[in-house]
């Protein structure tokens, strides 16, 4: 492991380590509750009035995914420690957009400026360990999605990865870009949103990469296709469709 990667790792530790210190003793509202049917039952609804007790996987994944909560800032306040280590340890399965849905229902960039900063800190840290990651537990276009989605920016998130280049960050811009070529060369987000600034997100992340992506990509050895992928983007309407480099693909 490089010195950068140790750091980075070491800031991770200590931000999931500042979140369990800062949400001790919290619980959810007294009055909280939720639909038996649908979410769990009281024995575990009784749980989240308790604090710092661990929740089993399935029950914790119930909780935070559930967007019908009272006082969904208080239950997430409860669970933050527990499911920061769940995100890290890639146990969200499929579901990272819906986890980034998860704080951004919380409002946590209103609370108090401890519990705010500690939260900022955590997915700063996580984003930069994973940039720098030759093989992080959760891909980077994942974690990507979650920021995004817990602070309805993708600005923050792609001014740090500006400022992380060489490998295993160029790495990651490839893997990303071609995970995600045609949905955006269609002038889409390519994944579920539901923040009111989407084509703000969309547009920003576009340009972030006709700006920064070709040359960090040509030094990576990427393809020759997918280099032309990149400039697709920075064409706008027809022109991108006309241009000679254009195949016809459906996407």
């Amino acid at each position: 492991m490089s010195a950068e990667e140790s750091r980075a790792r070491l800031r991770l530790d200590a931000a999931l380590d500042h979140l369990a210190v800062t949400f001790a003793g919290l619980t959810a509202r007294p009055d909280e509750n939720n639909c038996v049917c649908h979410w769990g039952a009281a024995e575990e609804l009784a749980l989240l009035k308790v604090a710092d007790t661990e929740l089993e996987p399935d029950l914790l994944r119930r909780t935070w995914q559930a967007p019908d909560w009272r006082d969904h800032a208080s239950v997430l306040r409860r669970i933050l420690p527990q499911f920061a280590r769940s995100l890290v340890a890639g146990c969200a399965g499929p579901w990272y957009a819906e986890a980034g849905w998860s704080f951004a229902r919380g409002r946590w960039e209103q609370w108090p400026a401890a519990q705010a900063g500690a939260v900022r800190e955590f997915l700063h840290a996580w984003w930069a360990r994973t940039l720098i990651d030759p093989r992080p537990v959760v891909p980077v276009p994942d974690v990507l999605v979650l920021a995004t989605g817990a602070s309805a920016a993708v600005a923050p998130w792609l001014g740090v990865w500006e400022t992380l280049t060489g490998p295993p960050a160029d790495g990651h811009l490839a893997a990303l870009v071609e995970r995600w070529e045609w949905e955006l060369i269609g002038d889409q987000l390519p994944w579920n949103s539901r923040d009111d600034n989407e084509e703000e997100i969309r547009t920003g992340l576009t340009s972030w990469l006709v700006r920064n992506a070709p040359a960090r990509l040509r030094a990576h050895g990427a393809p020759a296709e997918l280099l032309n992928r990149i400039r697709l983007l920075g064409l706008d309407g027809a022109a991108r469709w006309e241009d000679p480099g254009w195949d016809g693909r459906p996407f």
